[in-house]
């Protein structure tokens, strides 16, 4: 698939199965990660791959700290729910800002820089016909996730990135008009 196909026509595939990507695959949807754009030079992300049973151990973190943050008991539907979630796909990439001090960086553009690397590797990974997704919520900024994971005390979870074949083919991208979210400003 060519580049401006893969950009105009990526979408997220939320249903997927085993196999997750080949070594090729990975190599290049990481790859692809490394361009985004980084003011500074100050690469301010990384990954963590977690697939196999350290999925389950994750699903085990995710229970925890959804129970602590719930302020009534779960049922054991919700506990199941839970305890799924990372079993959704077969790899799962978590993203994480590593924030520093800088004069001329944010820690805003920072985050945007580690989000710049996700949307390169949503695309790189829709180009290679693997199915991807990008989750957040609430989970993403719990401290007992950041804990059982082991970030470090100046890291940030932006997201989960869920790989894996797609169950079905791509919906079709909708139809957008570039005329809907791009104008000239009028100065006057």
């Amino acid at each position: 698939m060519d580049a401006l196909t893969a950009l105009h026509d990526r979408v997220s595939i939320g249903l997927l199965t085993e196999p997750g990507p080949s070594e090729e695959q990975r190599h290049n949807i990481f790859r692809a990660a490394l361009r985004a754009a980084d003011h500074a030079n100050l690469r301010p992300w990384r990954f963590m791959l977690i697939e196999g049973t350290a999925r389950e151990r994750l699903g085990e973190i995710l229970l925890q700290a959804s129970t602590q943050a719930s302020e009534e008991p779960l049922t054991e539907q919700q506990q199941g729910r839970i305890l799924a979630m990372p079993l959704r796909a077969p790899l799962i990439l978590v993203a994480i800002t590593r924030l520093c001090e800088h004069p001329k960086v944010p820690h805003r553009e920072q985050h945007m820089s580690t989000a710049g690397a996700v949307q390169a590797m949503l695309t790189a990974a829709f180009a290679q016909g693997v199915g991807a997704y990008w989750r957040t919520g609430a989970l993403a900024s719990s401290p007992l996730v950041t804990a059982g994971l082991n970030l470090a005390e100046n890291e940030r979870i932006d997201g989960f990135i869920y790989c894996g074949t797609p169950q079905k083919p791509p919906r079709r991208a909708p139809a957008l008009e570039v005329g809907d979210f791009f104008s000239h400003w009028d100065p006057r």
